[in-house]
């Protein structure tokens, strides 16, 4: 019988204690009744979320691995996910290691420990995973009794600020190369090779990056000097990993684990693309994910129909950084409320542009009384929208929100961001121009008697971030009193508006955006700043009620690092930045042209309507293709 890594008086006194105890309906058991493991098991790996269960379970990419893992008959997948304050402390006093939820064995004896990297703001928790499951925290001084450590996800394509802490990085998308990595493993372990031995093998596998075989140097001026491998056999540059066809390469979850809590995203999620035909210019993912490949929408109607049924869910949304541009939504959409909605099934359809379609569905598929409408115009003027190719305009936008009030909505949410590359004061106090237009949108089309109430507005501002394989990887960033003194510019002037009392300010901490900055565009020597916040006490960074941005501070002194210096200053377009050695698809070239289109104020059309030589259609498929024979 499988036992318990915590006893009854320990989850009795911490939190949400169904967080720590496995078991969910669909979660994966390869091990009998007696506590044995599944002979047929050979590589047994621990994959971490570094964050609270509720978050982890929501995340698509471990869950579309954990099945794929799972497949295959010698690898047994099992989840991880970070201890909450109050059990962490709890596991440091009685010593108790971490461990996986399905077997409740401790991860020290796993094969592997791979570890998604989702957001900057999670990596002191990368720190807590080794630290509780009793590694030493650098990769140099673990042996051959500890697990292979892997880092993956988008955070991966800047790996260097935390380079010193895993054994290896995945590059590119989990489904290409992973069973590949495993079978070489097998086939070492077999042979008697050693740790050192595996990773050298891995290292030729196309899309996997071993830190310890390469060096960097820097010059005077702190810049980077070069980079490269320190060994032969080992490549110059690591190629981002995909799969091009999405009806082949593409491994659908049939039963995805239902958690025993609500999640943060309590639902069923299908995935209906990646990557996106935009081409928005802060946008990472629009970037690292390209092409745009679809799939097929046979397919994601046999899911939607396999997932609900085996999961008991009363929510499907569709997953995709663009939902609109897939081509055959309409028919996907139509099919889900014809089949489920009188199931008592709601549809989620997040990331969708705001026309007469939209609003239909929306109308269809929510109660309009209780919904907002979400619009992200990024920036509050036309020509920031055209510097950071947003591909919207201001008449996009108030036609969305007249179609809106028509349809009955009364509620909108606006999303920007500040700081962004050019902006000026003009283009803040737009952001409060364009609410109070909106405003005035309503008033002006709903007749009186129509109305359902006040409109109401919320303005979100964050801070911009600029991040790796962007056009804007080599803008400056601003300080944190400049950002605090944007956040108020926007806020007098929404003061000034006639409809001031229907328009609510919400704007994000600067502090955690100077610190998401660094750690975004960081090279190795960042690696000590983490590890002596880690040491202070940094943890659960993405939570408001435990980051301390002083300790923070206190690790930047005592490392003698200058925060400004990765924040601040513009890059110049020949300078070696640490990420560099990834082949992420998008050419340098196509990243200056773009940075330079910027600056010029000049509009990239999107991938359907014209080819921007970005440098994707190497690969031979997805939205470069399409309507090719």
């Amino acid at each position: 019988m499988r036992k318990l890594a915590l006893d009854d008086e320990i989850l009795l006194q911490v939190d949400k204690s169904a967080r720590y105890i496995g078991g969910e309906v669909n979660s994966v058991m390869k091990m009998d009744e007696r506590g044995n493991v599944d002979p047929k098991v050979a590589i047994r790996v621990a994959f971490c979320f570094p964050d609270v269960y509720e978050i982890g379970m929501s995340n698509l990419g471990m869950m579309l691995l954990y099945n794929m893992f799972n497949q295959r008959e010698d690898v047994w997948c099992e989840r991880v996910y970070s201890p909450w304050l109050d059990l962490d402390k709890v596991m440091r006093e009685k010593n108790i290691p971490l461990f996986a939820l399905e077997s409740q064995h401790p991860i020290k004896d796993f094969d592997f420990l791979c570890i998604t990297l989702g957001y900057e703001m999670c990596y002191t928790n990368v720190l807590q995973t080794l630290d509780l499951s009793h590694m030493p925290l650098l990769a140099k001084d673990r042996g051959e009794d500890c697990p292979i450590v892997v880092g993956g996800g988008a955070c991966a394509y800047n790996p260097e600020p935390l380079a010193d802490f895993f054994d290896l990085f995945y590059i590119g998308e989990g489904e290409a190369v992973y069973d590949k990595l495993f079978d070489v493993y097998k086939a070492n372990k077999k042979a008697g090779g050693t740790k050192g031995d595996f990773l050298m093998l891995a290292a030729q596998i196309p899309g996997i990056y071993v830190p310890a075989f390469y060096d960097v140097t820097y010059h005077q001026d702190g810049t980077i000097a070069s980079f490269g491998p320190n060994r032969e056999g080992v490549p110059e540059k690591v190629e981002k990993q995909l799969i091009i066809n999405m009806d082949q390469g593409y491994v659908p979850i049939e039963k995805p684990v239902v958690p025993f809590i609500k999640a943060t995203q309590d639902r069923v999620t299908l995935e209906i693309q990646r990557g996106c035909i935009r081409g928005c210019r802060f946008c990472q993912a629009g970037m690292i994910y390209r092409p745009t490949r679809e799939r097929d929408v046979e397919a994601l109607k046999a899911s939607a129909k396999e997932m609900l049924k085996n999961t008991g869910h009363e929510e499907i949304s569709l997953s995709s950084l663009s939902s609109s541009d897939y081509s055959s939504l309409e028919e996907l959409v139509t099919y889900l409320i014809d089949e489920f909605k009188s199931a008592g099934v709601n549809i989620s359809l997040p990331s969708l542009r705001i026309d007469a379609f939209a609003l239909d569905v929306m109308s269809k598929v929510q109660d309009v009384k209780k919904s907002s409408l979400t619009f992200a115009p990024e920036a509050g003027s036309q020509r920031l929208r055209d510097v950071i190719n947003k591909g919207l305009t201001e008449e996009n936008i108030l036609h969305g929100a007249r179609e809106a009030f028509w349809g009955g909505w009364n509620r909108v949410k606006l999303y920007f961001m500040l700081g962004l590359p050019t902006e000026t004061e003009e283009d803040m106090k737009g952001i409060a121009h364009l609410a109070e237009r909106i405003a005035e949108e309503y008033y002006d089309t709903v007749p009186k008697e129509k109305r359902h109430g006040k409109v109401q507005i919320v303005v979100s501002t964050s801070f911009f971030v600029p991040k790796p394989f962007t056009p804007f990887q080599w803008a400056g960033m601003y300080s944190e009193q400049d950002f605090i003194g944007k956040a108020k510019v926007v806020k007098e002037e929404i003061r000034a508006q006639l409809n001031q009392r229907a328009i609510k300010y919400n704007w994000h901490e600067p502090d955690v955006t100077i610190l998401e900055g660094f750690l975004a565009r960081g090279d190795r020597r960042c690696a000590a700043v983490i590890q002596k916040a880690y040491e202070k006490g940094a943890l659960y960074d993405a939570w408001s009620e435990s980051f301390s941005y002083e300790i923070w501070q206190e690790a930047f002194c005592e490392t003698n690092t200058d925060l400004d210096f990765y924040t601040l200053r513009e890059r110049d377009t020949d300078e070696i930045l640490p990420w560099d050695f990834i082949d992420a698809g998008v050419s340098k070239e196509f990243l200056q042209r773009e940075w330079k289109h910027a600056k010029e104020e000049t509009v990239t059309p999107n991938c359907r309507q014209r080819c921007s030589g970005c440098g994707v259609k190497q690969y031979g498929g997805g939205v470069c293709y399409e309507g090719k024979n």
